[in-house]
């Protein structure tokens, strides 16, 4: 597999473990972080050191947007336990 194959497999992936957090808004962070050691704080954290990596600047609130699917606050007020 190519390289450019590869990377589009690993970010349609990475778009649906999105869709699948979003679908699972039941499942809390905290109930992530102690059965897998990550949360959706982590995937927004890994989202941006990786853009960094790539010079593309972006905001911690903007990459919690992407992975949350809305901005964070509105997720926390509407889910969050």
């Amino acid at each position: 597999m190519d390289e450019v194959k590869k990377k589009e497999l690993q970010s349609a992936t990475f778009e649906r473990l999105l869709q699948h957090l979003d679908q699972r808004k039941d499942v809390q962070n905290i109930d992530l972080m102690n059965l897998a050691g990550f949360c959706r704080n982590c995937l927004s954290r890994w989202y941006r050191e990786e853009a960094e990596k790539k010079g593309i600047s972006i905001s911690d609130m903007d990459a919690r947007a992407h992975v949350y699917g809305m901005p964070y606050p509105e997720w926390k007020e509407k889910y969050q336990k």
